[in-house]
């Protein structure tokens, strides 16, 4: 082993073997072994006992909208990555779009890495972009590291990022094949919502009839057929309608190469409690009903589900009107994806076993980050550190988003997170982080420097 630079101890720390009572020797940045509690402990310049609090890896959050350059007052790589430090993330993976330029070509990736390069809390990597007519920019963007490329099936709401038609997405799916990518999609059908009933005004109930689960089932039965057709890894973004559940099940029992996510807010929010008015609950694909949200649970528990991402879309507070047709669609909860979690979580009878699964291991995997996502020996020393039983009532002003709007504000949430820390060093504590910017920026396969 070699010189241990820290020992972190706890009596439940969360491996992939289960959780056990260990002791984490970190070394270089990575750890060095993941040793019985009662060992006799090398020598270290630093021992950490947690006590009881538990010991987790740091959350891994694929589905982050950091809007770094061109609209850094909705947020920036500064203020998002206080905000991942502070909930237990360690590592991001910004989306293409809402910056201006958006991630659809190598120049555009090296604007959006140049900024973040001194501004990042914690690692960050990018997704790129497929949109109509740069298929020729694909193979350039996989060779300079995105971990692969977002499309939508249907208006994105920012005219710089075109969705894809059936025939381009068909395109970006051959392209992305030839070259053993992978691509990711925002699964709304965009003939189903046209037909739907668009009125617009306070009533959330307007606006949950505005975006039906047809719209989502239509659009992820073609994103499954275009993985079967060519051969590509597909993954669908944001899953909100349970309806699709069987869709994906079937795919992945055929072998079709489809993985999916879901959210904290399709977890813990329904559509029956939101007010009208209260377009902070406002995003696309929508908060449905309490039913649905039983059988999205019941989908992770099976597996068909792989992940819980945040898909942290925030803006500024004057983009939020109470009119749910004319308010930006997007919720901010980046800090909180944890404590919202696994609140809903140990209410229905899982664990943190689960949760690290959910939110830290399958998004990593997803991304072919093999130094994140595990407490094991060989990985990254990134860490979460929860008080499982504590709660604590969310307050927007204690958020570290530049714009504090979040669908959360004033609920009782367990879990509170006491530090993160960042290859061995803590990067934040309680809720407040305590360093400059000490993230990596991250490409495929290896990071950065």
């Amino acid at each position: 082993m070699p010189a241990v630079e820290l020992l972190l101890r706890s009596t439940r720390v969360v491996t992939p073997d289960g959780t056990r009572p260990a002791s984490v020797a970190v070394a270089d940045g990575r750890i060095a072994a993941v040793l019985p509690y009662a060992a006799e402990l090398p020598p270290a310049e630093a021992l950490e006992d947690l006590g009881d609090d538990v010991l987790l890896p740091g959350l891994v959050d694929t589905h982050v909208h950091v809007n770094d350059p061109g609209r850094t007052e909705w947020e920036g790589f500064r203020s998002a990555t206080r905000a991942a430090a502070a909930g237990g993330v360690t590592t991001l993976v910004d989306m293409p779009l809402n910056s201006l330029p958006p991630t659809t070509t190598v120049a555009h990736l090296r604007v959006k890495q140049a900024v973040a390069e001194q501004a990042v809390h914690v690692d960050v990597g990018f997704w790129g972009g497929a949109v109509p007519g740069n298929t020729g920019d694909l193979q350039p963007l996989h060779a300079a590291g995105v971990f692969g490329f977002k499309c939508f099936l249907s208006p994105s709401g920012v005219e710089e990022f075109p969705p894809l038609d059936r025939r381009g997405l068909e395109a970006a799916a051959a392209r992305i094949a030839d070259f053993g990518g992978l691509l990711i999609v925002h699964a709304e059908d965009p003939d189903r919502l046209s037909a739907a009933p668009q009125r617009g005004g306070t009533r959330y109930a307007d606006f949950l009839a505005s975006r039906p689960r047809a719209a989502e089932n239509a659009a992820v039965a073609a994103v499954v057929d275009a993985a079967r057709r060519f051969g590509t890894r597909v993954h669908v973004l944001h899953l909100s309608s349970s309806d699709a559940l069987p869709l994906v099940a079937a795919a992945k029992a055929e072998g079709v190469p489809v993985s999916a996510e879901t959210c904290p807010h399709f977890l813990t929010l329904t559509a029956e409690e939101v007010p009208d008015g209260a377009t902070e609950f406002k995003c696309c694909p929508p908060i449905r009903e309490a039913a649905n949200q039983d059988a999205l649970w019941a989908g992770l528990a099976a597996g068909t589900v792989d992940c819980v991402v945040s898909d942290h879309s925030p803006c500024t507070t004057g983009l939020k009107v109470p009119d749910f047709g004319a308010a930006w669609g997007g919720i901010s909860s980046l800090q909180l994806g944890l404590p919202a979690v696994w609140t809903a979580a140990r209410r229905r009878g899982h664990t943190l076993d689960d949760v690290a699964r959910w939110m830290s291991a399958a998004p990593a995997a997803l991304a072919g980050l093999a130094r994140k996502g595990a407490v094991e020996p060989g990985r990254d020393a990134d860490f979460a550190v929860l008080a499982p039983d504590e709660t604590f009532t969310v307050d927007p002003a204690a958020l570290h988003h530049r714009n504090q709007v979040t669908a959360y504000a004033g609920r009782t949430l367990h879990g509170v997170v006491r530090s993160t820390w960042l290859r061995g060093r803590k990067i934040a504590d309680h809720g407040t982080p305590i360093t400059g910017p000490t993230g990596r920026l991250l490409e495929r396969q290896h990071p950065r420097i």
